[in-house]
């Protein structure tokens, strides 16, 4: 066993596995006393078991695997484990107030000494229902007496030098209170989604709204549902659907702690339509009408889908912003911060800027001058700026430098009109490093006929309505080489100049003219014929999952919301062709806006009170992994915010939940190794998020170039089902800390999760396998990758007796897996003489197909032998370009 470093935090295994062989029967038979008492019913005969997948939180967690989730999920091979000090406390929110009977403690040998068992109605004011200072671990059945919604483990003493580590907390008793039927309709105008929508003018929320003159309407085929989340959890008593004619014959009621795992409280075969009242008996977060049956050849359509609850329950969040109260409990009391204060007109922070048509274009000009100004050779700085502008009509110019952002405020593109441009273009006709910068949700009539766009990796143009032309290289042709547009229409031509790579989906053009190597196509009208090579297009007609990033807008009231798109399937050009984008727009009061300077551990507590969030443009330290445990929870960046874990740990953690999407951040590693930046999903992730995928979009990755940081891996997705949508993955090249044994890292995106797919998909310089993708399904549109340029010799650089590494490996076990334009190339500049034997490894079976493949070698520097496996002729200083149309 190695000793730990001085100073390190001691790594710890569970206990068990090193007893010694008696005492390892002794913990069996106790597990099973365990099972035959607690377990059947004469242990808790006039109790109910309340905990059990509950919302659970905790003051700490050792690390992502020992979640606080695991020690109410039932499930005795999972626990929950603190960090290695006192106090520490786990808690649970029974949903509704309950009369607790007993309290059963499954304790991992890190057990508690000194303890109490304390209740609350609101978290905030705790009363002790049982103290012990002689705790004696295993497993401890006591019966108490008290009252409250809220119960916890709050201990004051650890009976090892780890931390406390339960497997099972569990609490009994009985729900009070709710034996009367509330006449407030809890769901409405709280968050809807469905499964489908007939068109953008029938979402999901007209069922929500209110109004029996509005409806959704879903698509015409089985089955469908919608969903309502209600913001907290509901004792559900009565639930009322008011039908459109497009009726369910079949359909069940469910109801949902996780937007996951559902619970079924109603089911007919024999639905009549019109207006049903049902009295059902249930609880849960979510909510939704399942339909498995249409009564029409139509789709299903509801008028309004109403939901109450007993009087027992917890009001859900309403469309009023909580208390502004800024002052949390002291930590020493072992109690969860009550969330951060919220509002529907927040502080935006220093470093965003909103503009309004009332002002004056030289104000305004002189404003995007200044910020240009200070941006444009910031390439490695801290500052961060997001340029908002309200609805209205703009005679200005902006020059976009790094680290910046500019977005229109209306609720569609068209609704934010810039007279002049919108314009990226590079010092000394080089946009090779126009990286981290981006445009979103605005209308652009060029005042030259001509906007510029000369960007190259981490750079995003979406929901942009261009009134003219768009030059996708810099003003003078120079260099440029890579970027990402989707979701926008341009009247005129594209015209891709010097862009050595390309990813377009989902947008409209007049034409398109131009290719070096690589460009790709995804959903995109009047894209050039599907031909390879030379020219190098790869065309796909239809986007087989769309899921827009999400998007800030201010409404006629001044009040600000975030819109999130619906999936949709199968489509082709601009979401908001025929009328808005279909989606789900959500208060602001729902996110907590975060503040240059904020800890992580307020982030944490808005996460775990369910707040979404969105982070303002700054540089955010982490002392904490943001642990985000709700389903459907949004991370939404402005102004490329950085988040920098610090002491090696991970800066996001996803619990294994579905419509998780994080958004418009770029993640610096930190000086001391991290070994995974950003994790979607833990480590054998199930939940089948098919209807509701995670997703990952405008989520860039940084080692080094501001310092000599460190990663193992940058991304790693377990869940399965999710979504990436251009993302840049970067062990940096150039820059401070810039060095073989400096910048470490070994991949940048490993795939877990089955039927992945991404768009747009760019991995640079890693020092081992740089994509390791190891689940059936997968799907990539557009890759494109540069091998390390400084192996400093090729016996640093073997993977065990292979030349180098590939950078794209799809796992032997694999047997389904497609990609689609996919580019590797090499630039050894620090010994010309290293060798890659091949730029892609799979497996060779027909259900493994690459199509449009390339390698290059950058000026004839440095070898790679073949494209994929053994195919394919070598790159070097002879042959510098070679492409393999498929394989196998």
């Amino acid at each position: 066993m190695k000793v730990p470093l001085s100073g390190a935090t001691p790594r710890r295994m569970t206990l068990y596995r090193f007893l010694p062989a008696a005492a390892a029967a002794v913990a069996a038979l106790t597990l099973a006393a365990y099972l035959v008492v607690v377990g059947g019913s004469a242990a808790h005969a006039a109790s109910t078991l309340l905990s059990q997948g509950k919302p659970t939180t905790a003051s700490s967690t050792e690390n992502a695997g020992f979640p606080a989730a695991n020690a109410t999920d039932g499930n005795t091979g999972t626990r929950w484990s603190s960090a290695f000090s006192d106090p520490q406390w786990l808690q649970v929110d029974l949903g509704a107030t309950a009369n607790i009977t007993s309290v059963t403690l499954n304790w991992e040998a890190a057990f508690a000494t000194g303890f109490q068992l304390q209740t609350s109605p609101d978290a905030n004011t705790w009363t002790t229902i049982f103290s012990t200072t002689t705790g004696t671990g295993g497993i401890q059945n006591l019966t108490v007496t008290g009252t409250g919604r809220f119960v916890r483990m709050n201990g004051t003493a650890r009976g090892t030098q780890f931390g406390y580590s339960l497997w099972e907390f569990q609490v009994f008793g009985s729900i009070g209170g709710t034996s009367g039927c509330g006449t407030t309709n809890v769901a409405l105008n709280r968050p809807a989604t469905a499964s489908s929508t007939e068109n953008a003018n029938f979402p999901a929320s007209n069922a929500v709204d209110g109004n029996t003159a509005t409806r959704w309407s879903s698509a015409f085929s089985d089955p469908q549902w919608l969903q309502v989340d209600l913001g907290s959890t509901q004792s559900i008593c009565q639930v009322s659907l008011s039908w459109e004619a497009a009726f369910a014959t079949a359909f069940q009621i469910q109801t949902s702690p996780d937007a996951a795992t559902w619970t079924t409280i109603f089911s007919t075969t024999t639905g009549t339509g019109g207006v049903q009242t049902l009295n059902v008996s249930g609880s849960g977060r979510f909510i939704r009408m399942n339909g498995t049956a249409r009564g029409t050849q139509f789709g299903y359509s509801l008028f309004e889908f109403s939901v109450f609850a007993g009087s027992g329950s917890p009001p859900p969040t309403t469309t009023t912003a909580p208390p502004t109260t800024t002052t949390a409990p002291p930590t020493t009391t072992g109690t969860i911060p009550p969330p951060p204060p919220t509002s529907d007109t927040p502080n935006f922070g220093p470093n965003v800027t909103i503009f309004s048509p009332s002002q004056s274009a030289a104000s305004i000009q002189s404003t995007l001058d200044s910020v240009f100004n200070a941006q444009a050779g910031n390439q490695f700085g801290n500052q961060r700026n997001a340029l908002l502008f309200k609805p209205g009509t703009y005679n200005v110019t902006a020059n976009v430098g790094y680290n910046t952002e500019i977005e229109g405020l209306g609720q569609n593109p068209d609704d934010v009109s810039i007279n002049g441009g919108i314009t990226a273009d590079a010092a000394g006709n080089n946009a090779l490093v126009n990286f981290w910068r981006g445009v979103d949700n605005l209308a652009i009539t060029p005042s030259s006929g001509t906007d510029t766009w000369g960007v190259s990796q981490g750079a995003s143009m979406r929901r942009v309505d261009i009134r003219g032309n768009l030059k996708l290289d810099p003003t003078g042709d120079g260099f440029s080489s890579g970027g990402f547009l989707a979701d926008s229409r341009i009247s005129g031509q594209v015209t891709s100049g010097s862009q050595q790579q390309w990813i377009s989906r989902n947008n409209t053009w007049g034409s398109w003219a131009g290719n070096v190597w690589n460009m790709v196509f995804v959903g995109d009208v009047n894209a050039p014929a599907q031909h390879f090579p030379n020219p190098s297009f790869t065309t796909i007609n239809q986007t087989p999952l769309e899921l827009e990033k999400p998007y800030v807008f201010i409404d006629s009231g001044g009040l600000y919301h975030v819109f999130v798109p619906s999936l949709q399937q199968n489509t082709t050009g601009i979401s908001w062709a025929n009328g808005p984008t279909p989606g789900t727009s959500l208060p602001m009061h729902t996110f907590y806006v975060t503040q240059p300077g904020d800890t992580a551990a307020t982030m944490n507590a808005a996460l775990a009170n369910g707040l979404n969030l969105l982070v303002t443009p700054g540089f955010y330290q982490l002392s904490q992994t943001l642990n985000v445990t709700h389903p459907n929870t949004i991370i939404l960046g402005m102004g490329l915010a950085t988040l920098q874990p610090q002491n090696g740990i991970t800066a996001i953690a996803t619990a294994d939940v579905g419509g998780v999407q994080v958004d418009d951040l770029l993640i610096d590693a930190g000086p001391t190794n991290s070994n995974t930046l950003v994790q979607i999903g833990p480590a054998g992730a199930g939940a089948n998020n098919a209807s509701n995928p995670n997703a990952v979009q405008d989520l860039h990755f940084r080692i080094g170039g501001d310092g000599a940081n460190k990663a193992t891996n940058s991304l790693v997705v377990n869940s399965p089902n999710t979504i990436g949508d251009n993302t840049w993955l970067w062990r940096a090249d150039h820059g401070s800390g810039v060095g073989w044994t400096s910048n470490t890292a070994d991949t940048g995106l490993i795939v877990n999760g089955a039927n992945t797919t991404w768009y747009g998909l760019a991995v640079e310089h890693y020092q081992k396998l740089e994509v390791q993708w190891n689940a059936n399904g997968g799907r990539t549109y557009f890759f494109q990758n540069e091998n390390p340029y400084d192996p400093p010799t090729q016996s640093a650089w073997m993977n065990g007796g292979t030349n180098g590494y590939a950078a794209y490996e799809v796992a032997p076990s694999v047997t389904s897996h497609q990609a689609w334009g996919v580019g590797s190339y090499c630039f050894f500049n620090v010994n010309n003489a290293i060798i890659n034997d091949h730029a892609f490894e799979a497996p060779n079976t027909a259900g493994v197909q690459f199509h449009d493949l390339l390698t290059v070698s950058l000026g004839g520097v440095g070898t790679i032998s073949h494209v994929i496996n053994q195919v394919g002729a070598a790159v070097n200083s002879t042959t510098n370009n070679v492409y393999q149309p498929s394989f196998p």
